[in-house]
């Protein structure tokens, strides 16, 4: 019974990851497009929100889960697939920590601009375009990471 709860709670935390990066990537995206700062402000808004609330939780959640289940199993954490997971998510967070930052600073670039009446500044171009290529190789590694909990593949 607790072997299908930690796997249950591990896979609700990979799909949070998966979905709440995929889904903030749109809205990003999306309002970035218009390059409206009222529209910007307001869904990097709810972006920070939406990766403190869910992003970070499931972050946190994730290893905690993942150690559980792997010690409910005896896996050893040096076993290829799981040290190749730990190792992805590591990478991972590398990219997402300044993300968090990037997101933060756009929204107040936006919201400066906003209030201001005035275009959106350079910095925040320069910082969307950052934040837009961090965002592959984070999101290939998540990816990468489900493919190995599903096949668990001899490395």
């Amino acid at each position: 019974m607790i072997y299908e709860v930690l796997l249950f709670l591990h896979v609700l935390g990979a799909t949070v990851l998966l979905g709440t990066g995929a889904g903030i990537a749109f809205f990003m995206v999306m309002s970035h497009q218009s390059k409206d700062a009222r529209l910007i402000a307001h869904v990097s808004g709810i972006v920070v929100i939406a990766d403190t609330v869910f992003t970070a939780t499931a972050a946190i959640a994730q290893p905690v889960t993942g150690y559980l289940l792997a010690r409910e199993v005896g896996w050893p954490l040096t076993e290829g697939w799981v040290a190749a997971s730990l190792g992805l998510y590591v990478f991972v967070g590398c990219f997402w920590l300044p993300v968090v930052w990037m997101q933060l600073r756009m929204r107040n670039l936006a919201r400066a601009a906003r209030d201001n009446s005035e275009p959106l500044p350079a910095a925040y171009f320069r910082l969307y375009r950052w934040w837009f290529a961090f965002g592959f190789p984070a999101f290939a590694a998540v990816l990468a990471i489900v493919w190995l909990m599903l096949t668990k593949p001899v490395l």
